[in-house]
């Protein structure tokens, strides 16, 4: 029997390409993977799971929000720093920086209204061996 190995891929379909396209590169700081890279599409060069943009292919002006129901985690190294960057840049900030389960984490908003959370893993800090109390 086949068997699903967990997410692949991950691609946000957006209004306004360029300016989605800005934010992730200019405000996010991610990196482009050139090979694919077009008016309509961008594949960023991320750690794990590829990311990336897409021209919107439906109405998103008729979703209440885009991405409802969908959590979207980005691995950071600084959680701190991007929030006082981005707060500091107008972005919508939806929760602010705690310390929760997963880490350190925040949640901010993009041009569209996704809600991306931004996550100091602590399994960066201790890989194999788990949390380890201080």
């Amino acid at each position: 029997m086949a068997k699903l190995r967990g997410p692949d891929f991950i691609s946000l379909q957006v209004r306004d390409f360029a300016a989605s396209r800005a934010f992730y590169t200019e405000r996010l700081g991610l990196a482009v993977d050139r090979r694919f890279d077009t008016e309509d599409f961008v594949l960023f060069d991320t750690n794990s799971i590829p990311f990336a943009l897409a021209a919107a292919k439906v109405n998103l002006d008729e979703a209440p929000q885009p991405g409802w129901g969908v959590s979207l985690w980005l691995d950071c190294d600084d959680v701190d720093a991007l929030h006082d960057a981005l707060a500091a840049a107008g972005v919508t900030i939806i929760t602010p920086p705690y310390d929760g389960p997963f880490g350190r984490t925040f949640v901010f908003a993009d041009p569209d209204g996704y809600r991306i959370t931004a996550n100091e893993n602590p399994w960066d800090r201790f890989p194999l061996g788990g949390l380890q109390q201080q």
